[in-house]
């Protein structure tokens, strides 16, 4: 058998969905057209499945820095598990309402971490979306190439 061949089995072993049980608390985070369904099992090992595939192979690392920001700010990134289920948006916007979500989880679970994350405003819903296309512009607010003559 090639490496390569190794290489892609083994890449198909890793995609294994993981199969959480128990009980969960849930919240839904949003963030542009993206929304996020969280779900948080206190005892768990840090896993963090997206759509049923692992955050770092759903997300690039920088955008995967983004939706852990709040377990990064409350130090309980070991301890628990969480199952998302995204839709709508791009990447970007899907790692906001990743992030949106597991801030509203934690702080469903444990009251006293609302302070923390409030400061550092991940309980806010970013509530910028994209404005509509006016008639007679060509985007929002983009007007045609003025022409003296």
């Amino acid at each position: 058998m090639s490496e390569t061949k190794k290489h892609i089995e083994k890449k198909v072993e890793e995609a294994e969905p993981v199969k959480f049980k128990g009980r969960y608390i849930e919240a839904v985070g949003r963030r542009k057209s993206a929304t996020a369904r969280v779900r948080l099992y206190k005892t768990g090992k840090g896993i963090v499945s997206v759509n049923e595939m692992n955050i770092e192979q759903y997300l690039t690392p920088v955008l995967v820095s983004i939706a852990k920001e709040p377990l990064k700010y409350s130090g309980l990134a070991k301890d628990l598990d969480f199952s998302i289920l995204v839709r709508g948006g791009g990447k970007k916007g899907q790692a906001g309402a990743i992030r949106h979500g597991i801030a509203r989880t934690l702080v469903e679970m444990e009251k006293d971490l609302r302070p923390a994350l409030k400061t550092k405003d991940l309980l806010t819903r970013d509530s910028r979306v994209k404005e509509r296309k006016k008639p007679g512009l060509k985007k929002a607010r983009r007007a045609p190439q003025w022409a003296k003559r």
